[in-house]
C-alpha cells in the first residue's frame, strides 16, 4: 500500500478559535481515551434554531481540510463548514446546570432561524 499525500490547507486567517480552558479540557479528554495527537473536527450541519448546529469530535486530518492550530490543539474544518464556522469560538463552560463545550458563533443569527436560547448566537454542544 502506497503512502498517499493528503492535501491540507493550513490557514493563517483564523477560522475558529479555542479558549485555553477548552483546550485544557480537550487534552484531558484525549488523554483519557489514549489519543496522543489531538485533532478536533468541527462541522456545521444545517438545522438547529440558528439555522445551523455543530458537531465536534476527535478525528484525523482529511484532504481539503482547513487546519488551525491553537493552544496545542489542531482543529480541522471541512470546506463546506468554513463559511458557517468562520469567526466562532470553542469554549468550555461551567454552570449550575452542568459543564461542557460550547461554540459561540457571532454569525449564527445570519443563517436564519433564531430562538430565545440561541438569540445571542451562542449554542452549546
Amino acid at each position: 500500500m502506497q503512502n498517499q499525500e493528503t492535501k491540507v490547507e493550513q490557514k493563517n486567517d483564523i477560522v475558529i478559535t479555542i479558549t485555553e480552558k477548552a483546550a485544557e479540557e480537550l487534552k484531558k479528554l484525549a488523554e483519557q481515551h489514549g489519543i496522543k495527537d489531538v485533532v478536533l473536527r468541527v462541522q456545521a450541519i444545517p438545522g438547529g434554531c440558528s439555522g445551523i448546529s455543530y458537531s465536534m469530535g476527535f478525528d484525523e486530518v482529511r484532504e481539503n481540510d482547513t487546519v488551525i492550530e491553537q493552544n496545542g490543539i489542531k482543529i480541522v474544518v471541512d470546506q463546506n463548514s468554513v463559511p458557517f464556522i468562520n469567526g466562532a469560538e470553542i469554549d468550555y463552560v461551567v454552570t449550575p446546570f452542568g459543564e461542557g463545550f460550547k461554540i459561540n458563533n457571532p454569525n449564527a443569527m445570519n443563517f436564519g432561524g433564531g430562538c430565545s436560547s440561541c438569540g445571542s448566537g451562542a449554542c452549546g454542544i
